[in-house]
């Protein structure tokens, strides 16, 4: 399980380091793809599969998940860390992220996102003034 927020920076290769408590979990290589608002979703490959099942599984008659697919896929990459710990963000996805130097790494559970880290700062300032109102929907809902 991935957790904790870590500030880190991309080196002029397009390299991060990754944080040392994830690199066992990555010891087999990651797949990283575009992840919503904006951030990179860097799984597993055990997760990564996963995902490609809860994808295959999408009704294909839906327009709008078919796009979802080729934008999850058409933008993925996979990785291994090299020996200090770093993977190589592909051009396009530190595009797309708006990575250029001072990154966020985030564990999620079962991903990790990488956040450009002034988005991630608006993300989460957002984010937690709603924290408090989602857990108690959660729990009227019974959830």
């Amino acid at each position: 399980m991935f957790l904790g927020e870590h500030q880190h920076t991309i080196d002029p290769k397009g390299r991060i380091v990754l944080p040392s408590r994830f690199r066992d979990d990555l010891s087999k290589g990651c797949y990283i793809t575009k992840g919503q608002d904006r951030c990179l979703f860097v799984f597993t490959p055990e997760q990564w599969e996963l995902e490609v099942e809860r994808i295959r599984s999408l009704p294909r008659t839906d327009r709008r998940l078919r796009n979802y697919s080729r934008v999850f896929f058409a933008g993925a990459a996979d990785q291994r860390l090299d020996k200090q710990g770093r993977i190589q963000i592909p051009a396009n996805l530190r595009e797309y992220g708006g990575l250029e130097k001072e990154v966020c790494v985030v564990g999620v559970g079962e991903r990790i996102e990488i956040w450009n880290a002034e988005t991630w700062q608006d993300v989460t300032s957002g984010a937690d003034a709603e924290y408090s109102d989602i857990e108690e929907a959660l729990s009227e809902q019974g959830i």
